[in-house]
């Protein structure tokens, strides 16, 4: 039975087109992400250096471009938050019939634009028992120490977990810890039909 659900949120709540960030770089002279850049990301992305240490890391690259040009390519990639997914996590707090995990990778300048631009952000976080960022636990997906820190700070059953994501690394590693998993694949599959599509598991 499960009791407690673990959703990813980027292309499950709030719509990415993640091929944008890198068009927008492209137009900014990055043509490829260096093994730097790419280990700078990786360092934003667990709160191992601020946005102001990586943006500098860009400018340092891009020496031509503003904070705010790199900020805008950086952000291009969140798209909207349909009102109808808020409205079903909504619901979902409500009923109380589970418990209710939020589980990202993500960085404080994605997060900046997401409280700025979804008026509903903050009820959104409300809906959840506990709401991990990446940058903010300094664990990322797929490394299995993001769902072990998940199992064990909250005493839970694998088997008792559903993790959803749209990432099939993150799943696969989550799923070989024994918590039930759905590769939600954004472009077909909603949220919202989450109780029709996984009706095996509940």
């Amino acid at each position: 039975m499960i009791r407690t659900i673990l959703f990813d949120f980027g292309d499950v709540f709030i719509n990415l087109n993640k091929e944008a960030t890198q068009n927008e770089f492209i137009k900014l002279d990055v043509s490829h992400l260096t093994d730097h850049l790419d280990e700078v990301n990786t360092l934003f992305e667990t709160g191992k250096i601020n946005s102001k240490v990586f943006l500098n890391e860009y400018q340092n690259i891009l020496k031509q471009e503003t904070t705010d040009s790199i900020v805008h390519a950086w952000n291009a990639i969140l798209l909207d938050f349909p009102q109808h997914r808020f409205n079903f996590i909504l619901e979902l707090h409500k009923s109380q019939n589970y418990q209710l995990i939020l589980l990202s990778n993500t960085n404080a300048l994605h997060i900046e634009w997401i409280q700025k631009n979804v008026h509903f952000y903050e009820a959104f976080k409300n809906c959840f028992d506990h709401f991990y960022l990446s940058h903010e636990i300094q664990l990322r997906k797929p490394n299995p120490e993001i769902y072990e820190f998940v199992l064990t700070t909250h005493n839970l059953k694998a088997d008792e977990v559903l993790f959803i994501d749209d990432t099939k690394d993150n799943t696969d590693a989550a799923k070989a810890l024994g918590i039930h998993v759905w590769n939600i694949a954004p472009k077909t599959e909603d949220i919202v039909d989450l109780f029709t599509i996984k009706a095996e598991l509940f």
